[in-house]
């Protein structure tokens, strides 16, 4: 059996935990460090199957402020590897003004079924 271990920065809240995972033949088999059940569940995550939020801009179209971008995020985790497939689709989009928090940007982005969404209003 291979046993590794990995040392993380726990993000699941603000105290920023020191967390060691233990792995036996690429299962986590023990998470020390954490000091609520959120840093548990994170490192489990983070070691097996990394995600993240991504965040950007796609250009506005028409908006009455002048604004030439409004910012925006994915709805949920897209997988780590991914990340950069979302931002690559979406070069490609342009949004007509006005635009309101929520409003889908980009469905299903990359293939990976997640939306991307504004997060600002631009009139």
């Amino acid at each position: 059996m291979a046993k590794q271990t990995q040392e993380l920065t726990c993000i699941g809240c603000p105290l920023g935990c020191p967390v060691t995972v233990t792995l036996e033949d690429g299962r986590v088999t023990a998470v020390a460090g954490n000091t609520c059940p959120r840093g548990e569940a994170y490192a489990r995550k983070e070691v097996t199957n990394p995600t993240r939020i991504v965040t950007t801009t796609v250009r506005v179209a028409g908006a009455r402020s002048g604004a030439p971008t409004v910012p925006c995020k994915t709805r949920a985790d897209v997988p780590k590897g991914r990340m950069f497939d979302v931002v690559r689709a979406l070069r490609a989009v342009t949004v007509c003004a006005p635009v309101r928090i929520g409003d889908v940007v980009l469905a299903d982005a990359a293939g990976t079924g997640v939306d991307v969404v504004a997060t600002k209003d631009v009139d």
